[in-house]
C-alpha cells in the first residue's frame, strides 16, 4: 500500500523539521551545538543534528565572508 510510506515520509519530514529547529534555537541562544550533537543518543536525532550543525557552521562562515574585513 502506497499510503503508508507517504505518511511515514511526511511524519519524518515534520520530525526532522522539529529537531532542526531545536538545534537552531540552541545556536541562537549561544549554546555549543557540537557539544549538544555529541551528547545526544545515536539515532535519528543525532543524524539530523549532525547535518544541521554542519549547515549552521557553513551559513555562519558564509555570513562572515560576506561581511569582509572590518576596521
Amino acid at each position: 500500500m502506497a499510503i503508508g510510506p507517504q505518511w511515514l515520509q511526511r511524519f519524518n519530514f515534520i520530525e526532522r523539521a522539529k529537531l532542526e529547529r531545536q538545534l537552531w534555537d540552541a545556536f541562537e541562544r549561544g549554546e555549543p551545538i557540537e557539544q549538544l550533537v555529541e551528547q545526544c543518543e545515536p539515532g535519528f536525532q543525532k543524524e539530523v543534528w549532525s547535518t544541521t550543525a554542519q549547515r549552521i557552521r557553513k551559513i555562519e562562515q558564509m555570513m562572515r565572508d560576506q561581511q569582509g574585513p572590518q576596521g
